[in-house]
């Protein structure tokens, strides 16, 4: 799967591991995720894409525009994916 701006990815590797980020950009194998509270927008994260599971959710443009926007996406996406 291509990473995409918008893309919900989970982390499989490293001090974040298991959580979910999002994707603003993406070359030569790199993403740079961030996921609104511990990688905010002002820092987010560079992370090797072998070490991100892509999800099947693609955020709009609209939720990615402040930290607050991408918590409630990413905590509506991360409840649907755990287990109950």
């Amino acid at each position: 799967m291509e990473f995409v701006r918008g893309l919900v990815v989970r982390a499989a590797a490293g001090r974040d591991e298991g959580g979910f980020f999002t994707v603003l950009s993406a070359e030569n194998g790199y993403a740079v995720i961030c996921d609104g509270k511990r990688r905010s927008l002002s820092h987010p994260k560079r992370k090797n894409q072998k070490h991100l599971f892509p999800t099947a959710v693609v955020l709009g443009e609209g939720s990615l525009q402040t930290n607050r926007e991408i918590r409630k996406a990413l905590s509506a996406v991360s409840g649907e994916a755990s287990p109950t």
